[in-house]
């Protein structure tokens, strides 16, 4: 992994960079997904002036508030968009959260796991963060998959805030490389 800068990641295969407001077609996509739906939940985000609004009290708040937050996936090969991958702070949790989402077209070809260990070492070796953790439906196999290469382990179930569900809290200790 190659860092351009702080808002720009290099992989093999992609170029990560900090979603903006020109990214709501991808964000809508992303929160539309089906699979997004069904692992994550609804966001009732369907028009892309709820995309900007939805992105301003999120995405480019993360920016402002804690030098982090999710990036856009795009192919190095024809700069297509397909997917986000990045850092979350979530009010309930003390530690940041990795999370991954690759639009269907996308999946099972290795574009999540090539994000999301670029990620892990940004966020280890560049933003200095000690402790990762990450959230995700039980029953969400191929993310716990990859959640478990990256190096975190299974710590609890826990329940969101406004969600009725539990879900499993995974962690990890970075260790300085």
């Amino acid at each position: 992994m190659q860092q351009l800068n702080d808002w720009q990641l290099e992989t093999e295969r992609l170029f990560l960079r900090r979603v903006t407001l020109d990214d709501a077609d991808l964000m809508l996509a992303v929160w539309n997904d089906p699979a997004f739906v069904r692992n994550v939940g609804d966001r009732g985000v369907r028009t892309t002036e709820e995309a900007h609004e939805a992105m301003q009290a999120g995405a480019l708040k993360l920016y402002e508030d804690y030098g982090y937050g999710p990036y856009s996936m795009e192919l190095k090969s024809d700069g297509s968009k397909i997917g986000i991958c990045g850092l979350f702070r979530r009010e309930n949790l003390e530690d940041p959260d990795i999370g991954f989402a690759v639009l269907p077209d996308f999946c099972s070809k290795g574009y999540a796991g090539e994000a999301a260990f670029a990620v892990l070492a940004h966020a280890r070796d560049d933003l200095g963060i000690r402790k990762l953790v990450a959230i995700v439906s039980p029953g969400n196999g191929p993310s716990i998959g990859l959640i478990e290469k990256l190096g975190l382990a299974f710590e609890r179930m826990i329940t969101m805030p406004g969600d009725d569900e539990a879900i499993s809290l995974y962690s990890a200790t970075l260790a300085q490389e």
